[in-house]
């Protein structure tokens, strides 16, 4: 799926959660805290996809699909606690929560894809490389590491 189609199909799924924080029962408050994260975590799906679109690196743009699958991921969460609080009928709510799941499912591949086509520690590699040659090839001492060879940059 093209990412304009996904924008429209998050932006979609937005709207139905709108809807559906809308029609749970008024003056409850299981109902209206729910309700809120449900809210929450439902539009903020799209909102990621969409700051995902507009990343200016591969690693910003893994963060942001994150965000995004964790909280389609939530909303899927919410809306089984609808379910089993008895707050909406699961019949009502199959088709969205099939939406959720396939968003969830959509994110987890693109994601998947990504991170099998960048290297996981591309600073660690050069320093690393005595690991894989022959013992006649490794170096005297191991190599020192270098200022910029820690996790932390590694992980940018």
């Amino acid at each position: 799926m093209d990412k304009e189609r996904f924008k429209a199909r998050t932006k979609a799924f937005a709207l139905r959660v709108i809807r559906l924080v809308d029609a749970l029962p008024k003056n409850q408050t299981t109902a209206e805290v729910i309700g809120k994260q449900l809210l929450r975590s439902g539009t903020s799906v799209g909102a990621n996809y969409r700051a995902a679109c507009r990343a200016k690196s591969t690693a910003e743009l893994i963060a942001k699909l994150n965000i995004a699958l964790e909280e389609a991921d939530e909303s899927l969460y919410w809306m089984e606690l609808i379910v089993e609080a008895e707050l909406i009928a699961a019949n009502k709510l199959n088709s969205l929560m099939q939406e959720a799941n396939e968003i969830v499912s959509m994110l987890v591949a693109s994601l998947k894809t990504l991170r099998s086509k960048v290297p996981r520690f591309p600073n660690l590699q050069p320093q690393l490389s005595y690991l894989t040659s022959s013992p006649a090839n490794l170096p005297s001492t191991l190599p020192k590491q270098s200022p910029t060879c820690n996790l932390q940059s590694a992980i940018k």
